[in-house]
């Protein structure tokens, strides 16, 4: 399992969405500092779950966060995170 599907495993596990979308951008990050040799080193998510409903921004960004805990310390370098509850834009 690579770093992608991993991360979408973890989330579709721990959050339920209606709507998730991991993108591996790390190609876009090439030659940067945090990117690896290979790519899976930058990611954003696009996800629409029940559990963010009444929950800060704040708050949902540390529901994702401690999900992937284990990756941000390892492989990932960057995550862009979009997160609403359903009937919210985004």
């Amino acid at each position: 399992m690579n770093t992608r599907e991993r991360i979408e495993t973890k989330l579709r596990e721990g959050l339920a969405p209606e709507a998730l979308e991991v993108i591996d951008e790390s190609h876009l990050h090439a030659g940067h500092a945090g990117a690896r040799e290979g790519g899976e080193s930058h990611y954003r998510v696009l996800v629409r779950a029940e559990a963010f409903a009444g929950k800060s921004r704040l708050e949902r960004h540390r529901m994702i966060n401690a999900l992937l805990a284990e990756d941000l310390a390892g492989t990932v370098h960057a995550l862009a995170i979009r997160a609403s509850a359903p009937g919210e834009a985004g």
